[in-house]
């Protein structure tokens, strides 16, 4: 992808999360999005041929890069380490998109959903990453007996979002660090 059209993708993300995070994706018109990201409305079209493409693109853009930042924090230490560099990388992520995160909860779950087919994916996509450091940790032997990893992985993903919301909406005065320090006691309490 260039770099021009990379560019425009971020502004058409920013714009749409803005606005969205106000209104909900459903009320939100091309013509709404096209102003708030500057650009012309033909410019939607040409780059998605439709709002509802536009929104499975960005869907899928901002998953890109919310696994792009979880990939990054992966490394060869102790797994319990990743987990809270990821868990630190969600917060920071959710914390510069929160409009993203509000998104992902309230389409994520609502049945049916129109992006619920791409958000099936993109959840997969995420918790897949999670799940790793599970595995590591099971492998290593120090998860309890009876823990499901892909349930394990899929709380930890739903925990994260939700108690990133909670700390954008009703505790902003929180710092990160200590968000992250309390996800990270729920964690330990099963991986220890």
């Amino acid at each position: 992808m260039s770099p021009r059209r990379e560019a425009t993708k971020q502004k058409l993300f920013e714009a749409t999360l803005r606005l969205a995070s106000t209104r909900g994706l459903v009320g939100l018109t091309v013509d709404d999005i096209a102003a708030e990201a500057g650009v012309a409305k033909g410019t939607v079209y040409y780059n998605f041929g439709s709002k509802d493409g536009l929104v499975d693109a960005l869907l899928r853009y901002g998953v890109g890069l919310l696994s792009d930042r979880l990939r990054a924090a992966v490394s060869d230490t102790d797994p319990l380490e990743v987990l809270e560099s990821q868990v630190d990388a969600a917060l920071e992520f959710i914390a510069e998109y929160p409009g993203f995160s509000q998104i992902l909860v309230s389409e994520m779950w609502r049945t049916p959903g129109q992006w619920h087919e791409t958000l099936t994916l993109l959840r997969e996509e995420i918790i897949s990453i999670v799940k790793e450091q599970l595995q590591r940790l099971d492998d290593a032997g120090r998860l309890p007996d009876g823990v499901r990893i892909q349930t394990a992985a899929a709380g930890l993903f739903g925990t994260m979002l939700v108690v990133a919301l909670d700390w954008q909406v009703f505790q902003p005065r929180r710092t990160r660090d200590d968000v992250r320090d309390s996800v990270m006691l729920l964690v330990r309490g099963i991986g220890s």
